[in-house]
This record gives structure tokens, sequence and C-alpha cells, in this order.
């Protein structure tokens, strides 16, 4: 298995790149005598006046409802910080604002506060324009944002990937969603691994995640990050497999809560990027088919814990390949529409109270039916 192919989603299903908010006091009342809260007011104020010019700065980046809330100011002499945070939207993809931690320092020139820096709040995550100029591709149905060094043509051979995966995942998904996708493409590996706050080992050889809020209700739109160095040592075909595996998570996401187990989640993402290829059970799982081979027939189906990266890869691997095989035993022995129903189910109810109603077998039912179909297929 090419250690890229099915790489896992970020499991707190967190927004991309959103760092914890932080939790600053109020502003300080101040008494009109030593004038601290005029200047005060006068920093508030700078900090808006200076916000607005921002978007036209991210030029390309199509920005909305960008502002700056400032929650406190620390003032020393002729500077001054202010805690704040970030909201803004990408226009025609999210739903609801992304929100970032930010420290905005300011320094008094003729009388007057000007902001001379901003920065990612301490313990924050930066956004992607932190590390240095963004260039954009836009797709049908993508929108891409691409690091410092990354290269439009690169940008634009991935928006169209994506735009192939977007209706590959809408028919496996025949839920409701939005139809679009926002892919980041980080610079370089280190730069990923800062956008999303873990060691750049997390996600050496993968070749993206998704990142986003699980379940129903306004949140900003899943982003799907890219690992420049993996995504670039894959086939075409591999390109493929793992964007549509990505997009299927971002079109399942309203319908995906901390009930539904990783190996349907998975799974039903690997079902709708295998659909249609001619690769062999075999073929497309090579690790849990050797496990079979030596006569190491797993005896559940895949954990949650099975599915960790950044341990035992060839472990990983059998569980993304189980999950997968799982689902495509649904598919083919009780139908599409009742591997659809089980996942939206999933969400809703334990799986011991999905499956009877969906396939009308219990967990051991369905567990010994797949174990026996790996028997058949991998041997």
């Amino acid at each position: 298995m090419l250690p890229v192919r099915r790489p896992p989603r970020l499991l707190p299903l967190a927004a991309l790149l959103l760092g914890a908010l932080l939790a600053g006091c109020g502003p300080r009342p101040a008494g009109p005598a030593d004038g601290a809260g005029s200047a005060e007011r006068d920093v508030r104020r700078a900090v808006a006046d200076w916000s607005r010019t921002v978007p036209g700065e991210l030029a390309g980046i199509p920005l909305t409802d960008w502002s700056y809330e400032v929650s406190s100011v620390r003032r020393d002499g002729a500077r001054a910080v202010a805690a704040a945070r970030l909201r803004y939207r990408l226009d025609g993809y999210d739903t609801a604002p992304e929100e970032a931690a930010r420290e905005v320092e300011l320094v008094r020139e003729d009388g007057a506060w000007r902001v001379a820096a901003d920065r990612p709040a301490p313990g924050a995550l930066p956004r992607l324009w932190d590390q240095g100029p963004v260039t954009v591709a836009g797709g049908t149905h993508s929108l891409v944002l691409g690091g410092a060094g990354q290269s439009a043509g690169t940008l634009r051979e991935i928006a169209a990937e994506a735009d192939r995966a977007v209706p590959a995942a809408s028919a496996a998904w025949p839920g409701p969603w939005a139809g679009r996708v926002v892919v980041v493409v980080p610079g370089s590996l280190d730069a990923m691994a800062r956008l999303l706050g873990r060691p750049a080992d997390t996600y050496r050889g993968l070749g993206a995640v998704t990142t986003g809020r699980a379940g129903a209700g306004p949140a900003p739109a899943d982003r799907v990050v890219v690992n420049p160095e993996g995504y670039a040592g894959l086939a075409a075909e591999g390109r493929r497999i793992i964007l549509i595996h990505e997009v299927t998570h971002v079109a399942t996401r309203a319908a995906t809560t901390a009930t539904t187990p990783l190996w349907l989640s998975e799974g039903f993402a690997d079902r709708a990027a295998y659909r249609g290829s001619s690769a062999t059970p075999a073929q497309a799982a090579p690790a849990l088919a050797r496990a079979v081979r030596r006569g190491e027939l797993p005896g559940e189906l895949p954990r949650t814990e099975d599915f960790a990266f950044g341990g035992d890869p060839e472990a990983a691997a059998r569980a993304y390949e189980g999950a997968w095989l799982a689902c495509r035993l649904i598919a083919a022995k009780w139908g599409e529409k009742a591997l659809v129903d089980l996942y939206g189910r999933a969400g809703r109810e334990p799986l011991e109270t999905g499956l009877p109603a969906v396939l009308g077998v219990d967990r051991a039912e369905l567990t010994e039916a797949w174990r026996e179909s790996l028997r058949e297929d991998l041997r």
C-alpha cells in the first residue's frame, strides 16, 4: 500500500487552522485623570481602521466579513499590544466565520497609533498568509490556496483534480452538502505541520488530511490540507484516490458525529474513492492481504485506536484496508443505499441500533460476514 493512499482525517474535528481562542480580559475602565481610557480607545480605533485595509493586501483570496474584535490592550509608553479575535469568511465557501486569536502590535508616531505587526496570539495557530505570499487557483467546484513557494501550475493541477473529486464524492454520498471544497497546499511539510499544530512526522508519508467540525449547523467549510511532499510522490491514480477520499469526508461531514465509528467513516471515504476502480481487493489492500495469507485474520472490525497515525504504518494500513473492505461488503451484499442509510443512522444513534434496522444483522454477524469476505477476497 502506498502509505499516502488513505490518510486519517483529524478527528477532533476542529475547524482548519483554528487556534485556541485567546481569553483576554475586557477593556479596563480608566479614570479620566491618567488618560488611559482615551489611549485604549485610540488603539482600538486604530486596529479597526487598519483591519479594513488588510483584505486588500491579501489580494486574490476571496475574503469577506473580515474583522478584529479587540479584547484587551497592553500599553507600554509609545508601544501597545492588542489581543484580538480575527473573524472572516471565504466568500462562497464558508457559511460561518473562521476565527483566530491574534496579537496586533502598535506604535505611536506623530500623535497617532499605527499597526506595526499582526501575528498569532501565543499558543494560537498561524494562518496560511502568516507563512508568506498566498497564491490562489479557482476551479469549478474548488478553491485552492497555495503557500509560499507553491507554483500556480501545481495549484491549477490540484484544482482540476479537486473538481473531478467533487462529483465523485456526490455520487457516493447523495445527502445534502455544499458541493465545493477548499484545498490548502502549504509550501512544505514543515509549513503544514505548523499550520496544524503537530510535529511534521505526524504527516510524513500522508497525502492529505481533512479538518473541519462534525455535525450539522453553520460552520466554516472543511479544508483539505495537502502534504506537498507526500502528494508529489503519488502517481496520477494515487492523487485521484486521495482527493476523492478527502472530499468525501467533506461531503459527509454534517452526517458525521462522535457516534460514527471510524471504520465506517474511513471505509466509506475509500469506498467512494475506489468505486469503478479495476483494482482487485488484494491489489488495493496489500497490507491486509499479507496478514491474511500469514493466517492473521482479524477477529473484529477495526477499532478507533487502530487508525492512529504516527505509529506502526503497517497496522494503520491494515485498519484502513479492512474498513474499506467492510464498506465494500455492505454495498455488495445489502446495496449502496443501505451503506448510505447506515452511515446516516450511525451519526444519530449507536451502531448496535442501526445495524439491525438497516442490514438486519448485529455487529457479530456483520463481523463474521466481513471475515469470510477477507478469506475469499485476499487469498
